[in-house]
């Protein structure tokens, strides 16, 4: 056990107040993830804040979720992959588009699927794609401005997905006919 918790707005630092109620005035209600980050008042108003910034980012909303989808993915983060699978359900995102993504799969659409490439090896290569790799994501349509919003969304899930990995956040409610298993993982 990591020892940390997931706040309310009962336990919080009265300096992580403000941000959940805020939270839950948005949402309904605090979803696990910002109770956990509540911890650290500063890093839950960031990731409000950088979440923000990526949903008003030149993406659509298909192609923000693909690139947040690829991210968790590759982090292995049960939680957002629940979550993101609710989000998107509720935003009519396309059901292949959403089960692609919780399979492991190839996007049909070359578009998609050049956004889901460009993110994963943006993420696996820590930032360092090759020339070529930004030329084939042009070519698909994209700009310059989706390179650097595709490095905006994967600050958005870095700060989530690892918190959800240190603090071992569990799944909320809403999202739990959403749980996911990592493909590799289902497979054995």
């Amino acid at each position: 056990m990591s020892g940390f918790q997931i706040h309310s707005l009962d336990t919080a630092p009265e300096d992580a107040k403000a941000v959940l109620a805020k939270t839950k005035a948005k949402y309904g209600f605090v979803p696990n993830l910002i109770g956990g980050l509540a911890e650290a008042p500063a890093a839950a108003e960031a990731y409000l804040a950088v979440g923000e910034a990526f949903a008003s980012s030149s993406f659509t909303p298909t192609e923000r979720h693909v690139v947040w989808f690829t991210i968790n993915a590759i982090h292995g983060c049960d939680y957002c992959m629940a979550a993101h699978t609710g989000i998107a359900k509720s935003e009519s995102i396309a059901e292949d588009v959403i089960e692609t993504a919780r399979a492991g799969g190839d996007y049909s659409d070359p578009r998609l699927q050049a956004l889901k490439e460009l993110t994963t090896k943006m993420v696996l290569d820590r930032g360092w794609v090759k020339p070529e790799e930004i030329e084939a994501f042009l070519a698909a349509g994209f700009t310059r401005r989706n390179v650097l919003e595709v490095i905006l969304g994967i600050s958005h899930k870095v700060l989530s997905n690892y918190t959800n990995h240190v603090v071992g956040t569990p799944v909320d409610r809403p999202f739990a006919p959403f749980e996911w298993v990592p493909p590799a993982a289902a497979a054995e």
